[in-house]
């Protein structure tokens, strides 16, 4: 079939890759003339040179299969693009979690016991909870969120580690977050599988990472792109679709939520169950603040760091030894609130405060508002399927991730197997 594949974006990239290695016609919609979506690559300056940044900082897990098998695919060299550490939640002063490069779980179990700076006490806490998750099958009642579901924890490891690893990767905090998805996250990196929690920390952009290597992929084998326009509308037309008055037999929206419906509300189908779903997702917003320093050097490539609403940064990354300049940082502020101009001078005093950095200068503050979904308990997300020949595809769309790359890459590859 002739298919229309609307962004460009992790999810649109994973689905135009699938769904012509099935044998369909594949052209590829983007508005912007990067691709990638919400993880893409963006120029700045540092000390008078062009240099590649991420409009968010992200790292992957080894759990993510499908993004990993997708990479694979399309040529991306994984040893090369990445550095592959075993999971650490680690802060300045050397406290913190760091596991062994163990079979799973005997990782998880050694990483607890062994633990810095927390009393035997917490470690027992941390290992009794996590083993009624494991007893009780990775899963809650749907209202639950993260804080219902730690209520036994000691106040110690939740502070150290439920919390930052909650916000990043629900982005939401724990008290707003689903305890179902969080669950479902810890099983797939922590208990399923050996290597499943390692951190894949990317040494290039975020679109040469995935998406322009899906891209080369594509146009190897015939498909066609168009970077750079905005589709207008899509209506059906018989059987089939048009997109722009271009005729195609199926259509897979690959766009954020609002977008989507934008296009759905056009196309004239009676779908305002799937709008109203699509249009009534709150967001979270992400924030990265770049910074540089002469002196600026981390004893390992990724910290976590206290956060607080005077200091909101949960991690930082140190960009040299993940092959960027040096002296360059990424600040990363999950659910973040505020203002660019006050995360940046807060950023700044906290680098000053925790990490003995006193002079750092900004080099960009990127706040995506609408980073992802707020991942609540008991959330309805939108179904994949809006009418006959017209699919959606996204990490927001219904599913058991919340809003990460590996869930936009599973979503666009279920949207392509799913093109009858």
């Amino acid at each position: 079939m002739k298919v229309a594949i609307v962004g460009a974006g992790w999810a649109g990239c994973a689905a135009a890759v699938e769904a012509m290695r099935l044998g369909h016609h594949i052209t590829i919609f983007e508005a912007s003339r990067t691709a990638g979506g919400r993880a893409r690559r963006v120029m700045a300056t540092v000390d008078g040179q062009q240099i590649a940044l991420d409009n968010g900082q992200h790292i992957l897990i080894g759990a993510y299969a499908e993004t990993l098998r997708l990479m694979k695919e399309v040529g991306v060299d994984e040893s090369a693009s990445f550095l592959r550490l075993p999971l650490t939640m680690q802060f300045p002063d050397g406290s913190g979690l760091l596991l062994p490069d163990w079979p799973a779980p005997l990782d998880a179990l050694a990483g607890i016991l062994s633990a810095r700076g927390w009393p035997l006490a917490d470690k027992l806490s941390l290992l009794k909870v996590a083993l009624g998750w494991r007893l009780g099958g990775f899963s809650c009642p749907p209202g639950e969120s993260v804080s219902d579901l730690c209520s036994g924890l000691a106040p110690g490891p939740m502070a150290a580690l439920i919390e930052p690893l909650c916000v990043s990767a629900l982005n939401t905090p724990p008290e707003r977050a689903s305890g179902q998805v969080f669950l479902r996250v810890m099983r797939d990196a922590l208990f399923a599988q050996s290597g499943g929690s390692n951190l894949l920390l990317p040494r290039t952009d975020l679109s040469a990472l995935l998406p322009e290597a899906a891209l080369a992929w594509l146009a190897a084998h015939g498909g066609a792109q168009r970077l750079g326009v905005r589709v207008q509308a899509v209506s059906p037309a018989g059987p089939g679709w048009r997109v722009d008055g271009e005729p195609f037999d199926r259509v897979v929206l690959a766009c954020p939520p609002n977008e989507a419906a934008r296009l759905v509300q056009g196309s004239g189908v009676a779908t305002g169950a799937w709008m109203a779903q699509a249009r009534g997702l709150e967001h979270e917003a992400l924030a990265t603040v770049y910074v540089s320093g002469a002196s600026a050097l981390l004893a390992q490539p990724m910290l976590a760091l206290h956060a607080s609403a005077d200091e909101p940064a949960q991690f930082v990354f140190d960009r040299a030894q993940l092959g960027g300049p040096a002296g360059l940082l990424a600040f990363v502020i999950s659910a973040s609130t505020g203002d660019s101009a006050t995360l940046t001078a807060q950023v700044l005093a906290q680098a000053a405060r925790q990490l003995g950095l006193a002079d750092l200068r900004p080099v960009q503050t990127i706040v995506e508002k609408r980073a992802t979904f707020a991942c609540t308990p008991g959330l309805q997300r939108p179904a994949q399927r809006i009418a006959d020949g017209l699919l959606a595809c996204g990490d927001y769309i219904a599913g058991p991730y919340p809003a990460t790359l590996e869930g936009a890459v599973r979503s666009g590859l279920e949207a392509a197997r799913s093109l009858r």
